[in-house]
């Protein structure tokens, strides 16, 4: 058997990617998606939400009632004007220069330093106005089109409030908050048979969805009244780069890449060569990587993760649950294949990284990367010996948060 009790076989079920309500999720409660993944043999899961990690302290205590290693993490778009300007698209195949760019494993946020607080309130200030605004126009689309919603973004914020139990203060408005608000509302006052012609007023084009499916309707009332040239757009200001990456390590975060490869037709000019991709990644101070397997082939994902991994940085997946689906919590590939063996052990491994840059920092010792500048902790010669050392020391965590929960719950 290996470190912790895991043979190379017996790897526990990884996911270090979801988002937790009152983030746009597929789950109702943190409790739910900690039940989902214990009923699936998930036993390590992470969170990557937007602006508030508060649900943090719920999320870690009832996860270990589950015997479930929560992992830590955030999620942040920022604007890369050199890109926009030469309109190479990055990891959002509709917007030259946008980037999603992640944190793994921060321990910074409770209590958060002044200058976290600083960083993450500029974002916070930043989003609430624009969501403030589209909220205004698409009231506005929807009273010319002869319904008042009496919908604006304090509204849709108690909707949100209301579904998920959670505190207001905590609530950071996502476009597909507005766009479910919206159509609960609108199906509300508006008869099934008459649907169709208030969503073709609204949106200057028939409706492609049936008028009963609210999911596919909310899709629509995003892509065609609040993208770029539609009536509630209203432009986004986004941080830049540095500011995301400074924000990351004020949270005592690993900064990491999100690769979206052929999630996107065609693969995107920043992600279309792995070489290119993990040069740049390289010289912005980025040492990890992560998937959303879904989106992939088990080809293209196996050239990327291999390519990333012997280039040496370590390697996550997880599933996001942004929308309303509630797809298994285990990653899978496209069209639900299974993800190869290989790229598991390559996956357990990062969260195993994860795992250990938690651990140490949130008692008081040096992480996997530095976070004062991002460097990569230089107790290690190379790459590979950091990510192995890290991945025995997290394995080893994981292995013994789960022999005292087991011990708790028996």
């Amino acid at each position: 058997m290996g470190e912790a009790g895991y043979g190379p076989l017996v790897r526990p079920r990884v996911n270090a990617h979801c988002h937790l309500p009152p983030n746009f999720s597929a789950f109702t409660s943190i409790r739910q998606a900690l039940e989902l993944a214990d009923a699936q043999d998930v036993r390590v899961l992470g969170a990557s939400n937007y602006y508030d990690y508060s649900v943090y302290d719920s999320f870690a205590a009832e996860a270990c009632l589950y015997g479930i290693f929560p992992l830590f993490g955030l999620e942040i778009i920022c604007l890369i004007d050199s890109l926009v300007q030469s309109g190479v698209k990055v990891n959002d195949p509709g917007n030259p220069g946008k980037m999603y760019i992640c944190g793994k494993g921060i321990t910074g946020f409770d209590p958060m330093s002044h200058r976290a607080y600083d960083l993450l309130q500029t974002i916070r200030d930043n989003d609430s106005a624009r969501m403030t605004a589209v909220a205004a126009k698409l009231a506005a689309v929807f009273r010319a089109a002869g319904v008042e919603t009496n919908l604006d973004s304090e509204a849709v914020k108690s909707m949100v409030v209301k579904r998920h139990f959670c505190q207001r203060d905590t609530v950071y408005l996502q476009e597909r908050h507005l766009a479910q608000a919206f159509q609960v509302v609108l199906f509300d006052k508006v008869p099934e048979p008459a649907r169709p012609a208030l969503f073709e007023k609204a949106f200057g084009c028939p409706l492609k969805s049936k008028p009963g499916d609210g999911v596919g309707i909310q899709n629509e009332i995003r892509s065609q009244l609040m993208k770029a040239g539609k009536p509630a757009f209203v432009p986004d200001t986004f941080v830049d780069f540095a500011h995301a990456f400074e924000l990351i390590l004020a949270l005592r975060g690993i900064p990491c890449y999100p690769c979206l490869v052929d999630g996107a037709s065609p693969i995107t000019e920043y992600e279309a060569s792995p070489a290119k991709l993990i040069a740049d990644l390289k010289d912005r101070g980025i040492h990890a990587a992560e998937f959303i397997p879904a989106r992939n082939s088990p080809a293209n994902l196996s050239t990327y993760v291999h390519a990333l991994r012997d280039a040496g940085l370590f390697v996550t997946a997880g599933t996001e649950h942004n929308t309303l689906d509630l797809i298994p919590i285990e990653p899978t590939c496209l069209g639900g294949e299974s993800v190869p063996d290989d790229l598991q052990d390559i996956f357990w491994e990062g969260a195993c990284v994860v795992a250990a840059h938690q651990f140490l920092t949130l008692h008081g010792l040096p992480g996997y990367v530095s976070d004062s500048d991002g460097r990569p902790n230089a107790k290690y010669g190379t790459a590979n010996e950091r990510i192995e050392a890290f991945r025995k020391i997290g394995a080893a965590v994981i292995g013994k948060f789960q022999e005292a929960t087991a011990e708790q719950t028996a």
